[in-house]
């Protein structure tokens, strides 16, 4: 699977900091990226700061498939797509890719469920969430 099978792509560059004492970046630095790419997808393509929402997605489920390492200094491509889009949840696919390599360094599951702020009452995605969700579940040409 190549960056092209997905339909909206993020970049995320790393730091210093995301690599430990192995010369590769941590694993657990691919779950920050995963949450980074989402979010900040959100917001570009809202245009709005989804924190001020009354309803918001809280992370039910990650998981990740580590194929090879990552590298500082470096972006990091992030392929997002969504394979089920639900009243109230969202599962996204999510894959890393950094430099010329055409085959991701990890892909990822993860899950959002959406809840009102208020109760933390389980509640439908926000309609300016679910229109730019949307076009994320169709495969690219």
């Amino acid at each position: 699977m190549t960056l092209s099978h997905y339909p909206a792509t993020y970049t995320i560059t790393t730091r210093w900091e995301d690599e430990d004492v192995y010369g590769h970046i941590n694993n657990v630095v691919y779950y920050s990226f995963f949450d980074t790419a989402v979010n900040g997808y959100l917001i570009d393509t809202t245009g709005l700061d989804i924190r001020q929402l009354d309803t918001y997605g809280i992370v039910a489920e990650t998981g990740c498939q580590f194929m090879r390492e990552l590298r500082f200094p470096g972006d990091v491509e992030v392929g997002l797509k969504v394979t089920k889009l639900g009243t109230s949840s969202v599962v996204y696919e999510i894959a890393l890719f950094q430099g010329d390599d055409d085959e991701p360094a990890a892909v990822g599951r993860f899950v959002h469920v959406y809840v009102s702020g208020t109760d933390r009452a389980v509640t439908p995605i926000p309609d300016v969430i679910r229109t730019v969700l949307e076009p994320l579940t169709a495969d690219p040409a």
